[in-house]
């Protein structure tokens, strides 16, 4: 997203490398503030619950209506765990104890990290909220493959079914590809 006016003096503002900088950035035409546009960090968890993975179906876009792990930008003054923790709240209504870092996904394309945390359900209590319209616990023959909502989830996915069948989850760190993004 473009920056059009500072947020500090409301004046224009206009692309350019700032001194001592490599990049170009936005930067205020009246007042020195630089405003940086970094990547968004989505975190998100694999609840797990007697070997099953709890999915959600998106209420909301992009890719309405398609199934997903629980996942979503973390906030300001907030831990990556505590993040996926609440966007599993949010998303689910089940309270999860993360495990552990799993995955690390780079969308470069799209200006984003996702981290994926291995989670256990604390209990079988779950269901739809706003941000979803349904919420089911799969086994791994059942998960609705075909309605997926992005690629990052399906690669998470795939990558802990064959790390269970090992007995281990190492973290890794991934790249999604341009031509494996779908927006609609």
């Amino acid at each position: 997203m473009e920056i059009n006016f500072c947020s500090c003096c409301g004046a224009p503002m206009e692309k350019k490398i700032p001194p001592d900088d490599d990049h170009l950035r936005s930067v205020c035409t009246r007042c020195p503030l630089v405003h940086y546009e970094n990547p968004k960090m989505v975190v998100g968890c694999i609840p797990t619950f007697k070997n099953q993975v709890l999915m959600c179906k998106r209420n909301i876009e992009p890719r309405k209506g398609k199934w997903t792990l629980p996942a979503g930008y973390l906030e300001n003054k907030e831990s990556v765990q505590d993040g996926a923790v609440r966007e599993t709240l949010e998303e689910t209504r089940a309270n999860v104890r993360v495990m552990g870092p799993y995955r690390l996904f780079n969308i470069v394309i799209l200006g984003q990290i996702y981290l994926m945390f291995r989670a256990q359900m604390a209990d079988d209590f779950f269901g739809p909220t706003s941000e979803s319209t349904e919420v089911r616990l799969f086994k791994e023959s059942n998960i609705p493959w075909d309605e997926i909502a992005f690629e990052v989830i399906r690669q998470t996915l795939v990558d802990f079914f064959q790390d269970r069948k090992q007995g281990a989850y190492p973290f890794k760190i991934k790249d999604v590809k341009p031509g494996q993004i779908r927006i609609q």
